[in-house]
């Protein structure tokens, strides 16, 4: 992998600033919808344009993919980035969302960065060499014991189309555990599994550049990233992400 993640962490940083102009001024943020279920505002779509802008000045041999603009060329070693995961949540003025960016270099994830600008907390990970929050290593919770964990979950933003709308699993899960979480932000969700501030993490109708990031992050912090039948590897409609401790026992709730 031949970037700079001094370099990348100054543009995501820039970007985070670009956010905050924007949360600072709600009142007279543009917020639109691309879909029934789905909030764009302006925000998005600037965060977006400027990574896409000097990532590709920086790195000109890596495809883009963005949630707003799509795919550029190059998709065999692209970034993939969400410029705000958990639009809902920055356009209520709540801190928890964050710009999520990702390097995946001949369909491997190399490298996974989320930044949460209203928190000040930048996470990263390089493959092979650990993660990182503000610089400081993290890993992955030491909880073994079902009862005693505390499990996030994400549900998708309108539940009434899906047959299968996480409801009932929801259910399961929370009858055996000690504490549920919903954040509101499946990139910042996977950083708390890696930084052990939650124990295990799942979602379902995702899509790639909501979890790539933090997927890198929950796996170089120690963790385990599966579906819910326990197959290794990223698999955006259906993620569960856990201290490695808990996978066993939670499979079988999924």
């Amino acid at each position: 992998m031949s970037i700079s993640t001094v370099v990348v962490e100054r543009l995501i940083r820039e970007a985070g600033s670009i956010a905050m102009s924007h949360f600072n001024n709600l009142a007279n943020l543009e917020v639109n919808k691309k879909s029934s279920r789905d909030l764009v505002t302006e925000a998005d779509v600037a965060v977006e344009a400027y990574l896409k802008k000097v990532l590709g000045k920086e790195y000109p041999k890596y495809g883009f993919w963005g949630e707003e603009s799509g795919q550029s060329d190059n998709q065999s070693s692209r970034w993939i980035v969400d410029p705000i995961d958990g639009t809902h949540s920055f356009a209520k003025g709540q801190y928890f969302w964050s710009i999520s960016v990702a390097l995946e270099i001949d369909r491997e994830l190399v490298f996974g960065a989320v930044y949460a600008p209203a928190l000040d907390d930048y996470y990263h990970a390089e493959k092979g060499k650990g993660a990182f929050k503000n610089g400081r290593p993290v890993k992955v919770s030491n909880e073994r014991n079902l009862a005693d964990s505390m499990i996030a979950t994400g549900f998708a933003c309108l539940r009434s189309y899906l047959e299968e709308n996480n409801l009932a699993r929801f259910n399961r899960i929370a009858e055996v555990t000690t504490g549920q979480r919903r954040f509101g932000s499946a990139a910042m969700d996977l950083c708390l599994v890696a930084d052990g501030q939650v124990d295990a993490y799942w979602e379902q109708e995702l899509n790639l550049y909501d979890v790539a990031a933090g997927a890198v992050i929950v796996e170089e912090a120690g963790g385990t990233v599966t579906d819910f039948d326990g197959r290794k590897g990223i698999f955006p409609k259906q993620i569960l992400a856990t201290n490695g401790l808990l996978l066993e026992q939670l499979l079988p709730l999924m």
